[in-house]
């Protein structure tokens, strides 16, 4: 840093060199080329640079709840001009001595802490740090310029087991969320089913009422065009002509399951007046 030639020497800039007379401390240089008469007892016996300086301290500590962590904490500091005697003559190893603050800080900070809230707070723990290294460090010409948590690393087996507490949270969350959709499926599907029955029964209605109406026009018809024949005559013949189409429909159909009822002029009769016994007897319950 300093070339001696001719009682001269030279001070880089960001870099002040400390000057002893005898032994003693003279002054502090400053960047630029000084005369040093050797001869008269002065020296240069260091530098200092001001030049802001990083220092990553690695603390092993334990939190409130039991689990150890690794935390890593990131320090910037630089030495203060007007104070480069105490920080050249008062400190001998500067690195050592804040991460000797930092350790003290981290370990009496951290274990009041759960492993979540550390997390969350560790602001507050490089806040804890700057605070304690800057109160410390001015008495010896250094300024902290800024403290950083920069890594929170717990054991291996419990970053796994927090792993698999949220994997479970998650897939918790999204055995709800699936529920909750088949859920409003269900819900649409009985929706649907009720609408479509409501239709159906509307139509069934609407077809029942048609072929009632159907069946008073063919029988008020069909007395006005016979004479002497009777409702229950034209009933008696709509009822046969119902149950002839119902057999035709049967044969009719390939899916038709094998049906056995009695066939003949009198099983017609038979039919028709159990037809008519069925649909009086269901008159008189009503009533």
């Amino acid at each position: 840093m300093g070339n001696l030639l001719c009682c001269c020497v030279q001070v880089d800039q960001s870099t002040v060199a400390i000057k002893e007379q005898f032994g003693k401390f003279d002054e502090v240089l400053e960047p630029g080329c000084h005369f040093m008469p050797w001869f008269l007892g002065k020296r240069i016996a260091g530098h200092l640079t001001l030049r802001l300086q990083q220092l990553d301290v690695k603390c092993e500590t334990k939190t409130k709840d039991n689990v150890f962590v690794n935390v890593v904490a990131s320090i910037q500091y630089r030495a203060l001009a007007n104070s480069a005697s105490d920080a050249f003559y008062k400190l001998s190893n500067t690195r050592s001595q804040i991460q000797a603050y930092v350790f003290d800080v981290i370990r009496a900070s951290v274990p009041k802490l759960n492993l979540d809230d550390v997390f969350e707070q560790k602001n507050d723990v490089a806040k804890a740090v700057e605070d304690e290294l800057e109160k410390a460090m001015s008495a010896y010409g250094y300024e902290i310029v800024q403290t950083l948590i920069v890594d929170i690393e717990p054991d291996e087996h419990v970053k796994r087991a927090m792993n698999e507490i949220n994997a479970a949270a998650r897939m918790r969350l999204a055995a709800n969320e699936k529920a909750e959709a088949e859920k409003i499926i269900q819900i649409k599907r009985a929706e649907g089913e009720a609408e479509s029955k409501y239709l159906s029964g509307l139509g069934i209605a609407r077809q029942r009422q048609a072929i009632v109406d159907g069946l008073r026009d063919s029988v008020i018809g069909f007395s006005e065009n016979v004479p002497g024949t009777s409702a229950r005559d034209v009933m008696d013949m709509v009822l046969v002509t119902q149950y002839f189409d119902t057999m035709k429909d049967i044969g009719a159909s390939s899916k038709s399951s094998a049906v056995f009822i009695p066939h003949g002029p009198g099983a017609v009769r038979d039919v028709a007046a159990q037809i008519r016994d069925g649909l009086l007897q269901a008159n008189n319950v009503g009533h």
